[in-house]
């Protein structure tokens, strides 16, 4: 379903990616302090700080540092994002937060769980934002959009003639995820797709059944 095409588009943007990445960090601050391990500071310094080399590496041309920064990033906000989930199991039964405090802890780290897989997706469908430039493909390698789905006839009909997945598609992907707990309109077909997206739907369901369970008082 992946077909070359002659259309040139213009590079994939990349200021999508980075404001998620800034989120997760902001995000992460504003949680209470007994879900965050080590300082309250030290994840959004950390996405700061190879921010910046991460773009300048794509700048430059370096896309395997690029790459190799990017999933860097992408794996301690993973690791940030579990651990956080981690302790909202643990501090449910004390109830050592208030009832309203409890519920806005689980929205932030159900949105972070979001974003975090979102940007998971974006960066290693098809081997990334630089390879799916320079391959100009049509489509992707890893998901079945519904874009992929016309018949090449019709897409200049709906002027997705040259079209490829970006950003917010993979972002729509985390989100119906999340909220359906299984996969929507885009079906999945890489392997590494499949674990990525149960091991999302694990921590949401998570995050639900802790609150749930917590609203009705059985925890």
């Amino acid at each position: 379903m992946v077909e070359p095409v002659g259309k040139i588009d213009k590079p994939e943007p990349r200021w999508q990616a980075v404001l998620a990445l800034l989120a997760v960090g902001g995000i992460y601050v504003a949680l209470p302090r007994p879900l965050i391990v080590g300082p309250k500071w030290a994840l959004p310094v950390f996405i700061v700080v190879l921010i910046a080399p991460t773009v300048v590496a794509h700048r430059m041309g370096k896309h395997s540092l690029n790459r190799t920064l990017g999933i860097i990033i992408s794996s301690v906000i993973t690791l940030a994002l579990t651990a956080s989930v981690g302790l909202l199991v643990a501090a449910v039964p004390s109830h050592k937060e208030a009832p309203v405090a409890l519920l806005c802890s689980g929205a932030e780290l159900w949105l972070t769980n979001v974003l975090v897989f979102a940007l998971w997706y974006w960066r290693l469908d098809g081997g990334g934002p630089t390879l799916r430039d320079q391959r100009r493909e049509f489509g992707s390698r890893s998901f079945v959009f519904p874009q992929m789905q016309i018949e090449k006839i019709e897409r200049d009909r709906f002027h997705i003639d040259g079209w490829r997945p970006g950003f917010v598609d993979y972002l729509f992907i985390a989100l119906t995820q999340s909220s359906t707990f299984g996969p929507t309109d885009a079906p999945l077909l890489a392997r590494w797709a499949k674990l990525l997206a149960m091991a999302q739907i694990c921590i949401s369901l998570t995050i639900v059944i802790v609150l749930i369970s917590r609203a009705i008082g059985v925890l």
